[in-house]
């Protein structure tokens, strides 16, 4: 998931709507990045392991309010769906349980649930997958749905020696019902670090379309340092891609132009840092429960002032700042990204990828510090 942006040839793209004027272009691009929905689906029993993954994916509690709880309160045969109040572009559905009943039909189910208008589906279970389930997986794949994906849910009871005997079983499932090269993922709800999740989300990176991976990407929480570097190279493209719109605003460079006209899209980009690396007071207070950890300690390890708050005053200091030191940037990074007759824009484009790439970074140091804290050496 680490390149998020592949299969979008982002670099060519921003330096051909450049080359032609078409700034819209580049402006959609921006906008796309920041604001990108998608829905994943998770299918299997409402137990507890289920409310769970639901809660952890979006760094909830079950103390929280708006958590999924067990036993859900949703009819069987109805969807539920969960949003995360600082990700509304992220959404969790809660597929109705498959039947076990013979004769089945999967078509019958997946039109009924709306499958297909997932992004990506996570088909969980706790012992080994049912065959009703292998159908819909099939099912899925003969109308070129890459993106479903079989989920072992580890119990309380389960240790690492049970859940690879269940891997195993449910392997041999899996190729008993025709599944050609299966693969399952072990997860363990409330610790996603563990396991096989990690790899779950690599291959999801791989499988979505890039701006559907960017936004799974930003909407979770911090879970692995991995993560951590992911996100910060994901904000990194973006102030890459909105330091090009800069660059094209104005043909003839004026002092300050990037604190007066970048401001606000630098409070957008780096508001949205903060919540995804989950810097903001809400998500620290919540890992500090989950954790065993005092808020404060937590707290004070956010040592860059954006950490704790995005303001704008702060955003135009720092990109007043960088125009002033522009002079001392390699004009490399110019070069490469600008058409030549851009060129002369290049100092509100290298202000701009100076001042919020150095913000990035200091946020991205924090929330390393925090997560090695709460994980490495939770209480």
């Amino acid at each position: 998931m680490a390149d998020v942006f592949r299969g979008l040839n982002l670099l060519e793209t921003l330096k051909e709507s450049i080359e032609s004027n078409q700034l819209s272009d580049v402006k959609d691009t921006v906008e796309d990045l920041l604001i990108s929905r998608i829905n994943v689906a998770i299918v299997g029993d409402r137990g507890d392991e289920k409310a769970s993954l639901i809660n952890a994916l979006r760094g909830f509690g079950p103390e929280d309010e708006g958590a999924a709880v067990s036993p859900s309160p949703t009819a069987p045969e109805e969807l539920a769906f969960y949003t995360n109040p600082k990700h509304p572009d992220f959404r969790l559905w809660d597929l109705p349980p498959i039947s076990t009943s013979s004769p089945f039909d999967p078509e019958e189910y997946m039109n009924r649930v709306k499958f297909l208008r997932y992004n990506a589906v996570l088909m969980t279970f706790t012992q080994t997958p049912h065959p009703n389930s292998v159908a819909i997986f099939l099912e899925a794949r003969s109308v070129q749905r890459e993106t479903v994906y079989f989920a072992l849910l580890a119990s309380k009871n389960d240790t690492e020696k049970s859940l690879e005997s269940k891997r195993k079983a449910s392997l041999e499932v899996l190729k008993s019902e025709g599944v050609t090269l299966p693969k399952v993922y072990l997860v363990t709800p409330s610790t996603l670090e563990k396991f096989d999740f990690p790899a779950l989300l690599e291959d999801m990176g791989r499988d979505l379309p890039e701006v559907r991976a960017n936004s799974l990407l930003l909407a979770l929480p911090i879970l692995t340092s991995t993560l951590v570097a992911q996100k910060r190279d994901a904000f990194k493209a973006l102030v890459w891609a909105a330091a090009s719109l800069s660059g094209g605003v104005s043909t003839i460079p004026l002092p300050l132009v990037a604190s007066m006209v970048d401001s606000s899209i630098g409070v957008r980009i780096l508001t949205k840092a903060r919540l995804s690396l989950c810097l903001d007071d809400e998500s620290i207070e919540r890992l500090a429960r989950q954790r065993g950890w005092e808020v404060a300690e937590l707290k004070a390890l956010r040592t860059c002032v954006l950490s704790v708050e995005v303001t704008k005053g702060e955003v135009k200091k720092r990109l007043a700042a960088a125009e002033k030191d522009v002079a001392t940037v390699s004009t490399r990074l110019v070069e490469m990204a600008m058409p030549r007759h851009a060129r002369s824009a290049s100092r509100s484009f290298t202000a701009m990828l100076q001042a919020l790439n150095g913000a990035i970074d200091e946020m991205g140091a924090d929330a390393e510090k925090m997560l090695a804290a709460a994980i490495g050496v939770g209480k």
